[in-house]
């Protein structure tokens, strides 16, 4: 303002994962005894079920309306009554939080809960998002092939973040799915008081200590797919397997 400027709020979908956290908390915490109001974040009907879920009663909109108009509240009212009549939901009241019983502090999840992406060769479009968002974002769980556009999952190196599902353009191309088969159950919070967690960078009892590693100068480089395996990190060693050699620019 006049060639001066100063600190904004903080609004719209970026604010959604703190509104959801504020209030889950809100509808576990026995002192409330308040009708809950959700608001931050909320675009779609999606939005408004998921605070809704965690204990919100009722939802306000702000950001969306002034970005799309009065109309988006016709959408978000036509798509919330369809997920009710899918779900069997008489009234608002019945999905009213009902995740609450499903939400934990992350000590008490159970680590060995396995699932890792599966990508959908026939939906591809090749555009490789998934593999820009996990080799520069998260695991470098995905590979580049030669002779095609389709990426390939590197399923030793997955921890099913949902990352390459989130950015992926095409619905139901990649999606998670479990490995483990249930029979095991073993939180942070058990293996804290038996004495069992990782105490140092390389302990053996950490994970992800088998992926491989790619040389930063190469990870920056357009043809860094080319590097791949790379180094591999392995449990009590580290195997280093030959990558194509690089050509100098002339």
């Amino acid at each position: 303002m006049d060639g001066q400027g100063t600190n904004g709020g903080y609004c719209g979908p970026a604010v959604k994962p703190i509104a959801l956290n504020m209030v889950k908390n809100c509808a576990q915490h026995p002192g409330v005894q308040l009708p809950i109001s959700g608001i931050g974040g909320i675009e779609n009907w999606r939005d408004a079920v998921e605070h809704m879920l965690l204990g919100a009663s009722s939802v306000q909109v702000c950001t969306a309306a002034m970005h799309f108009g009065f109309g988006i509240i016709r959408e978000m009212t036509s798509g919330l009554e369809q997920y009710m009549r899918e779900k069997g939901f008489q009234t608002i009241n019945d999905m009213v939080g009902r995740a609450l019983p499903n939400v934990k502090h992350w000590e008490e999840l159970n680590l060995h809960y396995k699932v890792t992406a599966s990508l959908n060769e026939q939906k591809c479009i090749g555009c490789q998002l998934c593999y820009t968002a996990c080799e520069d974002g998260a695991h470098q769980a995905i590979r580049l092939q030669p002779g095609t556009r389709v990426p390939e999952i590197i399923d030793e190196n997955c921890v099913g973040c949902n990352l390459c599902s989130l950015v992926c353009p095409v619905e139901e191309c990649i999606t998670m799915e479990r490995r483990d088969d249930g029979s095991r159950h073993e939180t942070w919070q058990q293996r804290t008081l038996a004495g069992t967690i990782p105490t140092e960078f390389e302990d053996e009892r950490a994970g992800g200590r088998h992926h491989w590693v790619p040389e930063p100068a190469a990870a920056l480089g357009k043809e860094r797919h080319k590097t791949l395996p790379g180094k591999a990190r392995q449990l009590g060693s580290v195997a280093v397997v030959s990558a194509p050699p690089t050509v100098a620019p002339a």
